[in-house]
């Protein structure tokens, strides 16, 4: 681990990879060396803007973002994108076709695209990927740019582990109600029209003139910032360094104590989403836990005892209690 944390932190894309592969593992005896690594690169990362794209399927996230890594790397920064690719239910299988979508971007030398699978969590990211931003920061990546899964209202985890969280939206997604509705859009700092371009244009104006009336019915997040919302066209690659400034002003509004707080609240509850991840994983792999379990399912199935009283015995039994009286 000392000679992949070296070699990470030197900047090495074959040893980023690899450590993001381990930190993703989810072979128990990989979750040592991963919280090695982890400890070992930690004071190295913190430095990055961390920006988190979402918006529902078809709203031109990965065109987006190869047209923003682009523009952001000529002004000499370096570009890290984590991108999540939706696992299927039926087979767990992903396409992770985000580096051919970002044909430019994967070969620029100061840029890094990571495909990844979002497994069986939900929230539009997978389980790993604030592991994987810090390995990027840790390997001098001074922004980290995470693409969720197409995702609707609910689907907000993202906002929670990034600075800056920017929602894409598509021409004539609905109108300013659908923008008054609680969900991922009162957790956005930027909202981003897209395919402001052709026959569409009018129609994304209208969307972002919805959208920043409604905008002014969302409380927003941080009291040192006013959601905006900016027009954008990514295929013609008109108003990105229009949301690059932004994203930038955002950054200078929040520097300083807002920003350490959002952080520090960020590392809070991803150390509680990780408890609660790994003692359902304990849970599940112990034998004794396995064989009472195989019994209760047969008793749910069957309709003779409810499925919370099921789950409950369970955990009174892995945790040594009394469980609960029938």
């Amino acid at each position: 681990m000392t000679e992949l944390a070296d070699a990470l932190r030197r900047g090495d894309r074959r040893a980023l990879a690899r450590g993001i592969t381990l930190v993703e593992s989810t072979r128990a005896d990989d979750r040592d060396a991963a919280d090695a690594l982890l400890t070992a690169v930690m004071p190295r990362t913190g430095g990055a803007v961390r920006i988190g794209i979402s918006g529902a399927p078809g709203a031109g996230k990965s065109t987006l973002i190869e047209a923003l890594g682009l523009h952001v790397v000529e002004t000499g920064h370096r570009v890290a994108v984590l991108a999540v690719d939706p696992s299927s239910a039926r087979t767990g299988g992903s396409i992770l076709g985000d580096k051919t979508r970002m044909e430019y971007l994967s070969r620029h030398p100061d840029a890094f695209v990571r495909p990844s699978p979002a497994g069986t969590t939900l929230g539009g990211v997978a389980r790993r990927t604030r592991e994987a931003m810090l390995l990027c920061e840790a390997a001098g990546f001074d922004v980290v740019i995470v693409e969720t899964v197409g995702v609707g209202q609910s689907e907000t985890a993202v906002a929670a582990m990034v600075d800056c969280f920017v929602l894409l939206i598509a021409p004539a997604a609905g109108d300013e109600l659908q923008g008054i509705k609680r969900g991922i859009v009162e957790l956005a700092d930027i909202v981003a029209v897209n395919k402001a371009d052709g026959t569409l244009e009018p129609v994304a104006t209208a969307t972002a003139s919805d959208y920043a009336a409604a905008l002014h019915f969302v409380r927003p997040r941080s009291a040192e910032w006013t959601p905006r919302v900016v027009m954008i066209s990514a295929l013609e690659q008109r108003g990105i360094d229009t949301l690059w400034s932004t994203v930038g002003e955002f950054r200078d509004a929040i520097a300083g104590d807002a920003l350490a707080r959002r952080r520090r609240d960020q590392a809070r509850a991803w150390m509680h989403d990780e408890l609660a991840d790994s003692l359902l994983d304990r849970l599940r792999t112990d034998p004794r836990t396995a064989t009472a379990a195989a019994a209760l399912e047969r008793d749910v199935a069957e309709g003779r005892i409810a499925p919370t009283t099921a789950a409950r015995r369970l955990i009174a039994g892995f945790l040594g209690q009394a469980p609960p009286p029938e």
